[in-house]
């Protein structure tokens, strides 16, 4: 080799240039020129094989740690290509001799992980044809959710099954959803009908206080009434819409018809109205005659009464529960500064009637500052880190509005206090 004027165990330097000697099967590669000493070039490209030398063992280290390591298959395929066009002088055969070392390891591991995925895929294409012979409907979706999820984080398989496996698990997903496109598709249409149904009914209830013969208006007034309860189901929101136009067509007919004939009609409570009633007015007199332990004691049993009552939202007396609600918050609380009081001053009942309430007041109002203190941090907790789901979002709102509550009932109690001072 003719004008070589420095040689190295795997470079060597010809006409001011830097060559890196062949190996394997690839010749001897020019890999820079000598730029001040031809010592500081060779130098310059032997330090840079620790580079590439790193980034092998790198390579190695990252697949022993890693817990998917068929992952690494093309970052070591990329490494290897990266090392054959590197510019340095080293002992490359070493470093592609355990790159292939590498290489076998993770092939071999991926054929095993392969053939476990196969098997995993197969079993998801069965529990997929399970669920989707499920007639209800949402059930199915919900289970084809979680088996399509469980197909995406399983790992891939040999090409030679990986599209006819693919193909028929999305053939499975496919007919199913069409199914269920074509079954929605004709409840709607179900539904639309009923709509319209209601909607005819409607026009009709609406000419019953135009007809001049009451009686027979009387009549289709029943009718229309018989024909509106076969009509069947449509959904909660639009049947409240049109329910609450057609009462209102009919209401107007029965008051024409009652003046008429001279009817005084009586109003049909609900069963569950007068027992809530029943218990309203049950907790009104254990509040205004018993001492407040008593009250508290009998609230609890009753507002577990008032629970087990289950009414439609829509039969539901707001005012009244609104009454109820007040009478337990107005019990509870008086009941807990009863606890206070008692606690912070042993000989609270020996005091005067004026000593008292100016004490109840005291205390109230200090209850009331703490109260109103804890609903602003809450408030301004909610306002700086706002959940991200909506459930969540509804309870912390939820919470709020029982302190918001709270306050309101502490600072209502307050000033009957204040009435009770002036009439001392």
């Amino acid at each position: 080799m003719e004008n070589i004027t420095l040689m190295q165990e795997h470079g060597y330097i010809k006409d001011g240039k830097v060559f890196l000697k062949g190996y394997l099967n690839y010749p001897d590669r020019q890999i820079g020129e000598v730029k001040r000493t031809e010592q500081d070039a060779i130098d310059y490209f032997k330090n840079r094989y620790s580079i590439a030398e790193s980034k092998v063992n790198q390579l190695e280290q990252e697949v022993e740690e890693a817990q998917n390591k068929g992952s690494y298959l093309t970052k070591l395929l990329q490494l290897r290509q990266k090392l054959l066009g590197f510019d340095a002088i080293g002992d490359f055969p070493v470093l592609l001799a355990k790159l292939d070392q590498l290489e076998s390891y993770l092939t071999e591991l991926i054929q095993v992980n392969q053939i476990k995925n196969l098997e995993i895929k197969r079993a998801l294409i069965e529990d997929a044809e399970e669920a989707a012979r499920i007639e209800d409907w949402q059930e199915g979706t919900d289970k084809l959710q979680e088996i399509k999820a469980k197909w995406i984080r399983t790992g891939s398989i040999d090409k030679i099954y990986g599209d006819e496996i693919e193909a028929n698990f999305q053939q499975i997903l496919d007919d199913f959803f069409q199914r269920r496109r074509e079954h929605f598709a004709e409840q709607n249409q179900i539904i639309q009908q009923r709509i319209d149904a209601y909607e005819d009914l409607i026009k009709q209830a609406k000419t019953l206080t135009w007809m001049s013969d009451l009686d027979e208006a009387y009549k289709k007034a029943r009718q229309l009434r018989f024909a509106w309860n076969e009509v069947g189901e449509v959904p909660p929101k639009k049947f409240f819409k049109i329910s609450k136009a057609y009462r209102h067509f009919v209401k107007l007919f029965y008051d024409k018809y009652n003046n008429a004939k001279g009817i005084e009609p009586k109003v049909k409570i609900d069963p569950r109205i007068l027992e809530q009633q029943k218990i309203l007015a049950q907790a009104e007199y254990h509040l205004k005659n018993d001492t407040i332990e008593v009250a508290a004691d009998q609230t609890k049993v009753l507002l577990s009464k008032w629970r087990e009552i289950r009414l439609p939202f829509k039969l539901a007396d707001k005012e009244l529960a609104e009454k109820f609600r007040n009478v337990c918050d107005k019990v509870f609380e008086l009941s807990y500064l009863r606890r206070v009081l008692l606690r912070k001053y042993p000989a609270f009942d020996l005091k005067s009637p004026e000593e008292q309430i100016r004490t109840k007041m005291k205390e109230m109002e200090w209850l009331v500052k703490r109260e109103k203190t804890d609903l602003e941090i809450a408030i301004q907790m909610l306002e700086s880190n706002p959940p991200t789901d909506e459930e969540s979002l509804k309870q912390r709102n939820g919470s709020i509005n029982i302190q918001k509550r709270k306050v309101a009932m502490k600072e209502r109690i307050l000033k009957e206090f204040e009435r009770e001072l002036l009439s001392v």
